[in-house]
């Protein structure tokens, strides 16, 4: 052992130690780590700098804009509006549904971000199903770990096993390499999970709906909302039909304040909120709110050409991710008490909806245009999340008192998914088509989402973890620097020594679970970027493909089901489940040794030694 590997392997100890640590932060660490190495002399400055040019770093931060872009757009929610509503009140369904929707969105995004869309949508279900969280925070998490097993592009460590290859002088992995390992170990982790939920929490989950914060579901409650809300179709033989709203006069003669309008779009339906110059059509869905749930009775709806439809749920619920609620104070310095509702102008000046007016703390039967305002009072409004957002400061007069926890789930480009999913599908047929790098694939698929305005370029530079790419950029010296100072060599000719004569399954079973136990330590990332060296000569000392064992570095690298610290996966689910450490464990360690068995029995028939 030279005085250089001694140098790399205290230095690598030191990573390690102060990643555990977590101070300082583990980008800042791999920083350090990369100036060290060239003033060590154990590398050049070239050489330490190298990984910025890698294309797997690029590939990366390519990734994390179109994953941006599948959330602005509303891809990922629409996913999950559809688990809640196909898996209506079965706890089975839901688990199972809840984790194949993960695995897929996770396939082609950064799963630490499906699991924080998801988080909020599951808090939801388990409170209308009074089940407990933690029965369903666990399998989010381990399906969001899983995704990284299904595709080349799902998780870092894939790609920098890939670049490992690559760099080696060999083919890289295609697209859906992985797809078929990772199926499987999908398939078990579902039946695991559906076995192991009897080891979670169990009781009720009335706690799940304790939240500081009110959602859209609360502040229709609050204003009585629920009574006054209908679904009306503009049938052909309607007056309404070809005129505009403020025409109308729909509020103050009938009392009918319509919000929002419903349109059948080539792709699907649109949503359009109502203004005075919305101009309606035959076939339109209308959605209002009624000064009095009585008006039905008094034959307005023969007279204007309307037919309702069934109301199954809040619409606000049902396009929460457009069409907002907030509350709006009067301030004692306000001007607006005396002034009526109409008087406001909310509509014409905001391009909002008044829908609810709470006096003295008691919701009112319906708002009446009519409705003079008092010191005091509180005003709902509807409308576009945009136009809520521009209240903000926007006079004196009224006061923005709180937004629903659904402003988080906005959709910027809702209108903009066909584009999306088209940029994805282009960069997912040119990587396996193989016409391009993957990086040029990705960065293709990039510049159509900007030219469709799914995204834009200040959110995509918001959009990707720096942290993330600096430490891959760090640790990718480390590689090098162990090949150079013969430390890869000596961990595998110790790796030989000692289990050289039990055949290359074994091998496999040694290299996954020191992998494994590595990923407790430090990032999976990091771990595959030390790992991945490591795996390819041991396949070279065996005279062996070296296939089956970079698959098995990366499977193992995702396999961080072990501790809730082991990946940011768990650490997000950790709180809303109520987890301690011991439930990770008790749960993680028995899976992670199904999916060792797993991964040792199908690699190489998939990928033949």
């Amino acid at each position: 052992m030279t005085l250089d590997l001694l140098l790399v392997l205290a230095l690598l100890t030191c990573c390690v130690a102060l990643f555990v640590r977590n101070k300082p932060r583990m980008d800042v660490v791999a920083v350090l780590a990369m100036v060290a190495l060239p003033l060590l002399g154990i590398l050049t400055v070239p050489e330490a700098l190298a990984g910025f040019s890698d294309p797997s770093v690029v590939l990366i931060a390519a990734l994390f804009i179109i994953g941006d872009g599948l959330v602005r757009t509303g891809i990922a929610y629409r996913m999950g509006d559809w688990l809640v509503r196909t898996a209506g009140s079965s706890e089975t369904r839901l688990l199972v549904l809840l984790m194949l929707a993960v695995a897929t969105l996770g396939s082609v995004m950064s799963s630490t971000g499906v699991v924080a869309i998801f988080i909020p949508i599951v808090m939801g279900i388990a409170a209308r199903l009074r089940i407990n969280p933690g029965r369903l925070m666990m399998p989010l998490a381990f399906a969001g770990l899983i995704s990284g097993m299904l595709t080349l592009v799902a998780t870092p460590p894939n790609l920098v096993v890939h670049s490992e290859l690559r760099r080696a002088g060999l083919g890289g992995f295609d697209f859906f390499a992985f797809t078929p390992i990772g199926l499987a170990i999908l398939a078990l982790g579902i039946g695991y999970m559906l076995f192991a939920r009897r080891w979670l929490r169990s009781d009720d989950g009335q706690s799940a709906g304790d939240r500081s914060r009110h959602t859209l579901a609360d502040l229709a409650r609050d204003y009585r909302l629920s009574e006054r809300e209908r679904r009306l179709r503009v049938l052909p033989e309607s007056p309404l039909a070809g005129r505009l709203l403020n025409e109308l006069e729909l509020r103050s003669q009938y009392g009918i304040n319509v919000i929002a309008v419903e349109r059948h779009g080539r792709f699907r339906n649109q949503l359009m909120m109502a203004t005075g110059s919305t101009n309606l059509q035959a076939g339109d869905i209308l959605l209002v709110d009624l000064a009095s749930p009585a008006i039905a009775l008094l034959g307005a709806y023969d007279e204007l050409g309307l037919a309702p439809l069934q109301l199954k749920s809040s619409y606000y619920a049902d396009h929460a991710h457009e069409l907002g609620l907030a509350e709006v104070a009067l301030p004692p310095e306000s001007t607006l008490p005396g002034k009526t509702i109409q008087e406001l102008g909310f509509r014409s000046r905001h391009q909002l909806n008044v829908v609810g007016l709470r006096r003295n703390r008691e919701a009112l039967e319906g708002v009446l245009v009519d409705d003079k305002l008092r010191p005091g009072d509180t005003l709902l409004v509807a409308g576009s999340w945009k136009n809520i957002d521009r209240l903000h400061g926007l006079s004196r007069d009224f006061l923005v008192l709180s937004l629903p926890m659904e402003v988080n789930e906005v959709v910027p480009a809702g209108d903009r998914a066909p584009h999306a999913l088209f940029s994805l599908t282009v960069m997912i047929l040119l990587m396996v088509s193989g016409l391009v790098p993957n990086a040029l694939a990705a960065l293709l698929a990039c510049l159509l989402m900007g030219a469709f305005r799914c995204i834009d370029m200040d959110s995509a530079y918001k959009s990707i973890h720096w942290p993330s790419l600096v430490l891959i950029v760090g640790m990718l010296p480390f590689a090098l620097a162990l090949q150079k100072t013969g430390g890869i060599a000596l961990a595998v000719d110790g790796l030989l020594a000692l289990l050289g004569d039990a055949g290359p399954q074994v091998l496999l079973a040694c290299l996954f679970t020191v992998t494994a136990l590595t990923g407790l330590f430090i990032s999976n990332t990091a771990t595959a970027v030390l790992m991945a060296p490591v795996a390819l000569s041991l396949a070279q000392q065996l005279g062996v493909s070296p296939y089956p064992f970079a698959m098995t570095v990366a499977l193992a690298a995702s396999a961080a089901f072990m501790t809730p610290i082991s990946s940011p996966v768990n650490t997000l689910v950790l709180g809303p489940g109520r987890y301690r450490f011991g439930d990770f464990v008790k749960i993680g360690v028995p899976f992670t040794l199904l999916v060792m068995l797993v991964t040792v029995l199908l690699v190489p028939l998939v990928f033949p030694l």
